[in-house]
């Protein structure tokens, strides 16, 4: 999986609206609190909008606002809002790959892959990263052993 500049700032855009009670909080606010060069901002924004996790009030006193609680925001809602699929192989949706050979086996890591990715970042919300929520656990491979041995595969 690669995490985008795109899907970054849309994850810290909407943590900033987060902080900052749930909004509203103006794109140059925004730009300016996390540091995000705000040519980037308003397409991002457009698209959590459209996805309906985020509204907007125009005006002196409008910005944007959360269209949900953080509890029910998830990571993984943000990525797709702003980009589609969590994870692809080579653009593709992993379920589509097929390989001969001794590759034949891929396909199902691949789609091992992406299922953790989509596990993981819809199971995080906005107030877990927050620090207001449930702490966040990370889901870790199991090592071979007791004694913590990978079989010779780095951890």
């Amino acid at each position: 999986m690669h995490i985008s500049a795109r899907h970054d700032y849309a994850v810290q855009a909407m943590l900033a609206i987060a902080a900052a009670g749930g909004g509203p909080v103006k794109t140059s606010d925004l730009a300016a609190m996390q540091g995000i060069p705000v040519s980037y901002l308003p397409s991002i924004l457009a698209d959590l909008r459209r996805a309906e996790l985020l509204s907007s009030r125009p005006g002196t006193d409008g910005g944007f606002s959360l269209a949900r609680p953080i509890t029910r925001i998830s990571v993984g809602d943000i990525m797709r809002a702003v980009s589609g699929a969590l994870a692809s192989v080579r653009g593709r949706p992993p379920h589509t790959i097929t390989y001969t050979g001794a590759a034949t086996a891929l396909p199902g890591l691949w789609r091992s892959v992406h299922t953790f990715t989509n596990d993981l970042l819809d199971s995080t919300t906005l107030d877990q990263l927050l620090g207001t929520g449930p702490a966040l656990t990370a889901a870790r491979p199991e090592r071979d052993g007791a004694s913590g041995d990978t079989g010779g595969r780095r951890p």
